[in-house]
């Protein structure tokens, strides 16, 4: 509607992101091959269209934005529906009951939809349950298999610490690997980015490796504004900084 009205339309690549979370300490989730078929099952691209018409970039399932500045560039995975299917028979889930929940309202529901969607298509016995914003937050590190949006991090291994390691109280995938632990108490020490990298590129084939989540996407920031406001741009943490900014009236 604003591009309509003849707004000025400003865009940035951010670390705001939603990831799904296969909680691991969860009887169905214990199984290593099941979270990789997940994982396999969704083309996150198709997520990214659906979810927020678009307005972002693919992710891949390792919660490093190619934004910071640690970010390394691994192998990718392409996904595989009908793989998919066939991992998670194997590993005796073909048709297990899996209960994908999310928040209720907004890009993260629709978000969650299109993911149970290529799931369901995929052969997934998948069961949809939104849970009200009054209530969703009270439990949301104990879901079994559900959706979580996290703001952005300035480092990579700021986001790593906080959600992915052993016993951290955010950790809502459950995700518990000693040698993770320990390439990331390393990484933390080094300061030097591209140093910290080498290390990073080992974190993220980990996780991606282990399946702990699917995460589709990283979001714009994106907003608009009159083309006589001159000089101020968009931030990627919302700040508003209007120190040089000025109105061209």
């Amino acid at each position: 509607t604003l591009d309509v009205l003849g707004r000025v339309k400003q865009s940035k690549e951010t670390a705001n992101t939603i990831v799904f979370n296969d909680t691991a300490t969860t009887e169905i989730y214990t199984s290593k091959e099941l979270r990789n078929a997940v994982q396999m099952a969704v083309d996150n691209n198709i997520a990214l269209q659906l979810g927020i018409n678009g307005d972002g970039i693919p992710a891949e399932n390792h919660h490093v934005a190619p934004f910071h500045p640690e970010y390394a560039e691994i192998p990718k995975k392409a996904p595989d529906p009908a793989a998919a299917i066939e991992m998670a028979k194997a590993a005796g889930h073909g048709e297990t009951e899996l209960e994908l929940i999310s928040i209720d309202g907004d890009w993260r529901t629709v978000t969650t939809d299109a993911i149970g969607a290529m799931l369901r298509e995929a052969g997934f016995n998948i069961k949809r349950t939104v849970i009200p914003g009054s209530s969703f937050w009270n439990d949301w590190t104990k879901y079994p298999f559900s959706t979580t949006n996290w703001g952005p991090r300035p480092l990579g291994v700021q986001v790593l610490a906080l959600a992915y390691k052993s016993g951290e109280a955010w950790n809502e995938s459950a995700h518990s690997n000693p040698e993770f632990d320990s390439t990331l108490e390393e990484a933390l020490g080094v300061f030097d980015a591209d140093e910290r990298r080498e290390l990073s590129a080992k974190l993220q084939t980990m996780l991606q490796d282990d399946g702990a989540i699917v995460q589709p996407y990283w979001r714009n920031q994106t907003k608009h504004h009159t083309d006589e406001v001159k000089n101020n741009f968009v931030h990627q943490f919302r700040e508003m900084h209007f120190e040089e900014t000025w109105l061209d009236s």
